[in-house]
């Protein structure tokens, strides 16, 4: 397999800080708006701004036949449903087990991709790679990564928590399967599907939606835009052009990045295992990435 030009590794280094942010920029989104509204409003900012930049650009999407069928589960499976899942289940578990989760998106589609996407075959120095990487995540997290909540219904939020992780690891696998399409197309696609789901979701759960301050609604926007329109660009592109297996190094980026923004904005606790974990992680990830971070040095990309 060649090499991944410099560009991937910037845009999944980009990926690991902006979404590693979103979870202090939700913190304080949540003080004036509910879970379910707070992700309507992200999905549904985010459909406008791509779907207009998508229109103005004349609409294009697939350059061949299209696949429909495919698009629509994608779009589900990449906003709407994940996006309910995780917040319905962070209600039942901690917020460590939510993140571990997350980080087991990587060995979730190794296995995956072995056997749908050409040319992305599990090797053993690989999955070593990821395995290392998800125990760092686990030492970062440290004691909360899987102690109990206490809640009643904690089982079904690891589940919905994990099923999340699951939505975003075979949407990863079934966006690399598309064939050939405009990035900005299935980007704006995607949302515009989760516009359907967590529109009516969040008006059966929570009610008709209640204008929030203008400091909600600012944040909100940001959400939007950054971490939801403009990240999911970049998703689309990485996996389409460099593979879903390479994409998934963004999500032990995130914990990471988390950790250290709560700490230096909402004054939280950095845990003395910090550089051990942090060196576990990148350790893993150069590992599992050995050949094209060589091809990448060697050749420039």
């Amino acid at each position: 397999m060649p090499g991944i030009a410099p560009r991937y590794w910037l845009m999944i280094a980009t990926l690991g800080l902006v979404w590693g942010a979103t979870f202090l920029l939700i913190k304080l989104a949540l003080e004036g708006i509910t879970p379910f509204w707070l992700a309507a409003g992200r999905i549904g900012f985010a459909a406008l701004l791509l779907g207009a930049i998508w229109g103005w650009r004349g609409f294009k999407l697939f350059r061949g036949e299209a696949n429909w069928p495919s698009i629509i589960i994608i779009g589900i499976l990449s906003t709407a449903l994940p996006f309910m899942l995780i917040s319905w289940g962070q209600q039942h578990v901690s917020s460590g087990f939510t993140g571990v989760s997350m980080a087991a998106i990587p060995l979730m589609v190794l296995p995956l991709a072995h056997f749908f996407v050409p040319g992305e075959q599990m090797t053993l120095r690989r999955l070593i790679g990821f395995t290392i990487g998800f125990a760092g995540v686990a030492l970062l997290i440290g004691g909360k990564a899987f102690e109990t909540s206490g809640a009643a219904l904690e089982p079904y939020g690891r589940a919905a928590c994990l099923s999340a992780a699951a939505c975003y690891s075979v949407s990863s696998i079934l966006t690399r399967r598309l064939p050939s399409a405009d990035p900005l197309g299935l980007a704006a696609i995607f949302l515009v599907i989760g516009c359907f789901i967590i529109f009516p979701v969040a008006w059966l759960t929570e009610g008709p939606p209640v204008m929030p301050d203008t400091k909600t609604l600012a944040i909100a926007a940001i959400l939007g835009l950054i971490p939801t329109a403009a990240a999911n660009l970049l998703r689309v592109i990485v996996v389409r052009e460099a593979g879903p297996t390479f994409m998934t190094l963004t999500n032990y980026q995130v914990p990471v990045w988390a950790v250290v923004l709560g700490a230096v904005f909402l004054g939280e606790d950095l845990p003395p295992s910090m550089l051990l974990a942090m060196g576990m992680i990148l350790g893993g990830l150069g590992l599992s990435q050995f050949g094209k971070l060589s091809r990448l040095f060697t050749k420039g990309g």
